[in-house]
């Protein structure tokens, strides 16, 4: 299996690694990028015009000063409305019907205990939830694997409808 299945740390860790003029030997940088990053980086680093519109942001100024700052978070999304924000020390995650879930990674890299309840946390919540994407498109038609929507009201899974778990007795 391929892919994010989770949005969890773990499940959307992948190896970034870049060599070459203009980066910074032995580096390492522990910021959250994406992979879309990876394309406007190479498109500055081969010394090609920036194209516009892109989602990703270079990795230059990291490439250069692994501990340059980056001013925006990493977003991950798996299947419509469920995103998670990483910045460097926290995650947080909404879900399309609105549950949400925040770790402190720095005190809780297993994600065992969720903060999104806490009132302290309500303004990390807020910063984090600012970065969530504003348009959520629909899975490409013809995707079965692995993706959940809703239509009419009604959660699929895989283009099976989502059954309300029977009540024991």
């Amino acid at each position: 299996m391929t892919g994010k299945t989770t949005l969890w740390e773990r499940s959307t860790h992948v190896p970034l690694m870049f060599a070459g003029p203009g980066v910074t030997r032995a580096a390492k940088c522990g910021q959250p990028a994406e992979l879309l990053d990876i394309y406007p980086t190479l498109v500055e680093l081969c010394g090609l015009p920036p194209k516009a519109g892109l989602e990703g942001h270079s990795l230059g100024p990291q490439l250069k000063t692994a501990k340059t700052p980056r001013p925006w978070p990493a977003i991950t999304t798996h299947n419509v409305g469920n995103h998670a924000v990483r910045s460097e020390h926290w995650r947080y995650i909404r879900y399309a019907n609105g549950a949400e879930e925040l770790y402190d990674l720095r005190v809780d890299p297993n994600e065992w205990t969720n903060l999104a309840t806490n009132p302290k946390q309500a303004d990390v919540i807020r910063e984090h939830a600012q970065w969530l994407p504003k348009v959520n498109a629909p899975p490409v038609p013809g995707s079965a694997h692995r993706v959940l929507v809703q239509e009419n009201g009604q959660w699929l899974w895989e283009g099976k409808p989502i059954l309300p778990a029977e009540k024991e007795e």
